[in-house]
């Protein structure tokens, strides 16, 4: 249990919080007021680079993401700025409906949101709300349009704030948080090409346009993990409970439907690419434009199977190894090395 725990930990890249760094979660009113009226992000749109999320805080927006199947769910989560960088310590969700590239903050939300915040200033818990998050079911970490509108808005009237988005059914496939974080752009201000690009990622074939036509609004953030004393305490015991349920289920069958929907979008892609060869082939040799954007399309084609059997074959590999090791079911000489054709990391 113990060892199944800490690889866990080591997924996330979450590192331990001794008693002395646990004044991260020290809220001190006058240096938070000094930082808002210092407004360094106001003259720097790059100003933050850094996100850093507790443990406790990833694990409630990972389960509530989680609980909303193929619904967009959202919450806010709370913190303070230190320098460059937001410090998530506490997340709580909002009672929000959403679809596939919307969230809906309807009033109801709005008066949980003030009222919740107000009780932890009662309670004395004085971090103010510096960000919200919500999930993308199967389609990555990004902002769409409706999404840089909802960030853009909220950095205007409520900055210091971050959106931040999590991938719940690529967290099940990959075995580690599918996590995002961003900052827009202002009003007319135009990125160098060099700080506009991020690495490729995945996109549904539905979703491309949106995320080609927004791409350049915004920014993301390095996102990284921390626990406090408390937090470790508090793991031990979800872990202590769920253990069992954590152990027996399999990625392939909790996540049968994002896997088929990947597949699905993979087949149409390869098909768009093939349509391109076509069309290039009957007006001749083709150009070097045509010649690019169908490596351009085959090459993505390519990178998107990879990624689609490598964690189906991390999938595999989990059950088989549970089963030796629980079931003694075979040898363990008998799970041979990944195939050289497939990449293990897709």
């Amino acid at each position: 249990m113990e060892t199944a725990f800490k690889t866990w930990e080591l997924d996330n890249n979450i590192k331990l919080v001794d008693s002395q760094r646990d004044a991260l979660y020290t809220y001190d009113v006058a240096e938070q007021k000094a930082v808002n009226d210092a407004k360094l992000w106001k003259t720097d749109p790059h100003h933050f680079k850094n996100v850093r999320i507790s443990a406790v805080a990833l694990l409630k927006m990972v389960m509530h993401a989680r609980s909303g199947g193929s619904i967009e769910v959202m919450g806010l989560m709370q913190g303070k700025i230190s320098g460059d960088t937001f410090i998530v310590t506490d997340a709580f969700r909002l009672p929000v409906e959403g679809t596939e590239t919307r969230v809906n903050a309807q009033d109801e939300a709005n008066e949980y949101m003030v009222g919740y915040l107000q009780a932890c200033r009662d309670q004395g818990k004085l971090e103010n709300a510096v960000g919200w998050y919500h999930s993308h079911p199967g389609y990555g970490c990004w902002l769409s349009g409706i999404d840089v509108s909802t960030q853009h808005t909220q950095q205007t009237f409520s900055d210091p704030f971050l959106a931040v988005v999590i991938d719940p059914d690529r967290t099940i496939s990959a075995g580690k948080v599918e996590i995002g974080a961003f900052r827009t752009y202002p009003e007319k201000y135009k990125p160098s090409a060099s700080t506009s690009g991020d690495d490729y990622q995945t996109i549904p074939l539905a979703k491309v346009e949106d995320f080609g036509a927004h791409a350049g609004r915004y920014y993301s953030l390095e996102v990284s993990h921390y626990k406090s004393t408390l937090d470790t305490h508090m793991l031990e015991l979800l872990w202590n409970k769920y253990w069992v349920q954590t152990l027996s289920q399999s990625p392939l069958f909790t996540n049968r439907e994002y896997s088929s929907k990947q597949m699905l979008d993979l087949s149409s892609k390869v098909r768009e690419a093939e349509n391109l060869v076509t069309r290039n082939g009957r007006a001749g040799a083709g150009s070097a434009h045509g010649t690019r954007a169908i490596d351009e399309k085959m090459g993505k084609a390519v990178k998107d199977g990879n990624k689609i059997a490598g964690e189906e074959l991390t999938g595999l590999m989990a059950g088989d190894i549970k089963a030796k090791l629980f079931n003694g079911l075979g040898e363990s000489s008998k799970i041979g090395p990944v195939p050289a054709e497939v990449p293990a990391g897709g």
